[in-house]
């Protein structure tokens, strides 16, 4: 892979573009809080009966988050590959070590929350992402459509995660222009609205159910969140979602582990709640808290708790932390949060 910036690419773009990033994985983190509260709830139901809160995550939510972790994820190799090799003569070698972090973050987090994803993560990052890394662009992408593709008419899941790696790592590496966004959202838009409905309506009917529609809603749909939040940053709305979502973001890791020990703490309230409003309730004030304390954080320190942890088990050295002068804003003009962007 190359290890430079896109040629053409100014620094000022670039840093505008990393903290876009940081949005789209505060996003994400908003998504996967609702879902995961939604499906521990749902487990520890004996015979739970289905309500508007079920309809909506299972059609509009679950299923359209992991895939934007799982493709930021590869993008944000491709930033650390190109930041190690700056600073380390075996950048892949630095890039292995972070892994391993992540799955023994992920050997532990499965403790208490079996089935999630830290740990296939840094498994699939070293099988799949650390090999693609000496191929050329066009294969890596070719490599991902071919795999993402196939795993959706499997029935995605969890296998969905490889293929997004794999063009995550090639977007990143082709930086397409921005003229792009708009039929991109409107493409995706159109097939997320067509599939889901189409799985509404065949989910019951054997002979018209399609194991592949579900996963292929969730990812049209991932991409039209996507494509749609990037629409609004070029918006009056930018600085707000810059405000709320980067900051939740750049703490990605650190917001993720703490949702989980949230959503277990207030379990037997959620499993008394017949309506599953209180997925909803819980979400929005365990989220705005998140957003709070991570601008508060960030105001003080570079990193949030786990992932300055996770950087200093990568680079086996006590990382500074602490910012000169506390007073920064949370998303500043210029950083290099390639060494540290959360999954």
């Amino acid at each position: 892979m190359s290890e430079t910036r896109p040629a053409g690419t100014s620094p000022a773009a670039a840093a505008r573009r990393l903290h876009e990033l940081d949005v789209l994985r505060g996003f994400a983190v908003c998504g996967i809080m609702v879902v995961n509260a939604w499906q521990h709830t749902r487990a520890r139901l004996p015979s739970a009966g289905r309500d508007a809160v079920d309809w909506g995550v299972e059609n509009l939510l679950q299923g359209r988050f992991y895939p934007i972790f799982s493709f930021l994820f590869g993008l944000s190799f491709v930033l650390f590959l190109r930041s190690a090799a700056g600073r380390a003569r075996h950048p892949r070698a630095v890039l292995l070590r972070r892994l391993a972090v992540l799955a023994c973050f992920g050997a532990l987090h499965q403790l208490v929350n079996p089935g999630e994803v830290l740990l296939p993560y840094a498994i699939f990052g070293a099988a799949v992402l650390l090999p693609a890394s000496y191929l050329p662009r066009a294969a890596v992408a070719a490599l991902g459509a071919a795999a993402t593709a196939w795993a959706a008419q499997e029935g995605g899941g969890l296998i969905l995660v490889p293929g997004l790696f794999l063009l995550g790592a090639a977007l990143m590496r082709y930086a397409p222009p921005e003229q792009l966004l708009p039929p991109a959202f409107a493409v995706s838009a159109v097939l997320a609205v067509t599939l889901t409905t189409w799985w509404v309506r065949t989910a019951a009917d054997p002979a018209l159910f399609h194991r592949a529609v579900y996963p292929a809603a969730g990812l049209a749909a991932a991409a039209a969140y996507c494509t749609g939040l990037l629409l609004l940053l070029r918006t009056r709305a930018r600085r707000a979602l810059l405000a709320a979502l980067a900051p939740l973001g750049r703490m990605a890791l650190t917001n993720y582990l703490l949702s989980t020990a949230a959503i277990l703490a207030a379990l037997p309230l959620l499993t008394a709640d017949p309506t599953r409003a209180g997925v909803l309730a819980l979400s929005a004030v365990v989220l705005a808290a998140q957003i709070v304390l991570s601008r508060l954080w960030l105001r003080r320190f570079r990193y949030g708790p786990a992932e300055w942890l996770w950087r200093c088990l990568t680079w086996l050295e006590r990382v500074p932390n602490r910012r000169v002068g506390s007073q920064s804003s949370t998303v500043p003009s210029s950083r290099n949060p390639s060494c540290d962007s959360p999954p």
